[in-house]
């Protein structure tokens, strides 16, 4: 049995970030997954993931993604790597009952937070919409937010940052292990996995999908977990207007549908198509069967539903599909909270769906709270209590 200061276990975005700051501030750590990260099998893939600083799933997140930005380009730096990308972000709503984004009162609740913040933003009628990007196929009573800053991040090369610096400074990683039972009774934590014993003064768990299955209980039951497909669907006509330097990432609340539609510029030229993707919270799913990948017919359903009707020069040709892995709480908030039953256990997920452009500023939080045994300011919005 090998002992550490602290255990991290889950090395996707939450995680890999929590041992990237344990390890700079010198702090012994092990970290520990059941895949290689970065890998397929979570929610931290895909090529792309929206970041935003007006966050509206409440203003109480805008703390966090702004602290973020900061720390995304401080790794870039730290690692000679292109992580962010301002392309700028464009969100679209009406006055109409939109389609669900995880939150009511998104569209109000960016333009809340961004007024409260001081971010940078315009508010765009539909014919500003028109004129400055013509691939959205708006309606008269829609409109828009507009965020300069807002963009893409590189998940697995995000990921990739972080665990080799949490490795060129001193953390010790394992990949391809699994942990199978956690012991939370002694003086400290017993993590046991199918290789092997450690024990830790505290354990930061950051799993994810799997997670619920790990501490059971409260969390267990206020979780669901939902397989999301991706689609990359070919370009018609000029290119041009889809490359990042015209196309925003976008963010819609669409008219007459269940839920909205978000997406990204051609990042890969004209032949890697634009990625986009909708959002299903009906059908449930479990870790280990959520990754069979959409078929054609899928992609032909979203194309003639969610893509044909709103995005001008989009084939129905799909050039790539994945899928994704949201684990999801009643209010689709994040949980960042001690351990019911153990409070040297600071659960790290999960985050419904729009967590991983936080990521930085919760590692930071995560390691400042095994270094020092006191949870940071700011994070009282996502304690488990909240749904007692």
């Amino acid at each position: 049995m090998k002992t550490y200061r602290t255990v991290v276990v889950g090395l996707g975005a939450m995680g890999s970030a929590t041992l990237h700051h344990l390890a700079k501030r010198g702090h012994p750590v092990l970290g520990i997954d059941r895949h290689s990260p970065p890998h397929a099998f979570g929610s931290s893939h895909g090529d792309t993931r929206i970041t935003r600083l007006a966050i509206g799933e409440g203003i109480h997140y805008t703390p966090l993604a702004m602290r973020s930005h900061a720390l995304w380009r401080e790794l870039e730096r730290d690692t000679g790597t292109t992580l962010l990308t301002s392309t700028g972000g464009l969100f679209i709503s009406s006055g109409a009952d939109p389609g669900l984004l995880h939150v009511p009162g998104f569209f109000a609740n960016t333009l809340a937070a961004a007024r409260e913040y001081g971010i940078a933003h315009e508010v765009l009628d539909a014919g500003a919409i028109r004129r400055r990007f013509p691939v959205f196929n708006v309606a008269d009573d829609e409109y828009g937010y507009f965020e300069p800053e807002a963009g893409f991040l590189r998940p697995e090369a995000c990921v990739r940052a972080h665990l080799d610096s949490a490795e060129r400074n001193g953390a010790e990683i394992h990949r391809n292990e699994t942990v199978v039972f956690l012991d939370l009774s002694g003086n400290g934590v017993t993590v046991v996995t199918d290789r092997a014993r450690y024990t830790a003064d505290r354990l930061v768990l950051a799993a994810g999908s799997w997670l619920p299955a790990l501490v059971g209980g409260a969390l267990a039951a206020h979780c669901k977990i939902y397989c999301q497909h991706i689609y990359w669907f070919a370009i018609e006509g000029d290119p041009a207007r889809f490359l990042p330097a015209n196309c925003p990432i976008f963010i819609w609340e669409l008219q007459a549908r269940r839920y909205g539609l978000y997406g990204f510029p051609a990042l890969d030229g004209p032949h890697g198509g634009v990625k986009v993707g909708t959002e299903q919270f009906e059908v449930e799913t479990t870790p280990d069967a959520a990754h069979a990948l959409p078929t054609a017919a899928d992609a032909a359903a979203v194309h003639a539903h969610f893509v044909a009707p709103f995005l001008q020069g989009l084939a129905a040709r799909c050039v790539k599909a994945v899928s994704c892995v949201y684990t999801v709480t009643p209010d689709f908030g994040f949980v960042i909270d001690a351990h019911p039953d153990c409070d040297r256990v600071l659960i790290v997920s999960p985050c419904s769906g729009h967590g991983f452009k936080h990521s930085p500023a919760i590692g930071e939080a995560a390691a400042a709270w095994a270094s020092d045994g006191v949870m940071p300011f700011g994070l009282d919005e996502f304690r488990l209590s909240r749904f007692a």
